[in-house]
């Protein structure tokens, strides 16, 4: 199940926070982050999912829980990691509900600042 995840974010205010001039949107999924990925930037992955059965028909819908997590370096401050998570916030309660907010940390290997939330989506077939 892949929301359209990418299209609810890539809007001006989550823009304003990952996205370089005229560069891609520092938004990717799970595992696709280029190594040093410019900072602030965000990955999210499916961490469940469950069709919408049905006893009288194939499911009409998935529904999804949705891991965002999102990254600052040092220098750029508790705030910019803060700023760019709730935009990202903000984007996505338009089409799915914030379910948890997964705490704020620092990165053991990297000492990347981290946010992290969940979403639940429901996505019609």
């Amino acid at each position: 199940m892949n929301p359209p995840i990418f299209k609810a974010v890539n809007v001006p205010a989550v823009q304003a926070h990952l996205r370089a001039l005229r560069g891609p949107l520092r938004f990717y999924a799970f595992g696709m982050a280029p190594q040093k990925a410019e900072y602030p930037y965000a990955v999210w992955r499916t961490a469940a999912g469950t069709p919408g059965n049905t006893l009288s028909r194939r499911p009409l819908h998935d529904a999804g829980l949705f891991q965002i997590d999102v990254y600052a370096s040092p220098s750029q401050g508790v705030e910019t990691v803060r700023a760019a998570a709730f935009a990202l916030r903000d984007a996505l309660e338009g089409h799915a509900h914030v379910t948890a907010w997964r705490g704020e940390d620092i990165d053991p290997q990297t000492k990347s600042l981290h946010v992290g939330f969940d979403v639940a989506w429901i996505v019609f077939r």
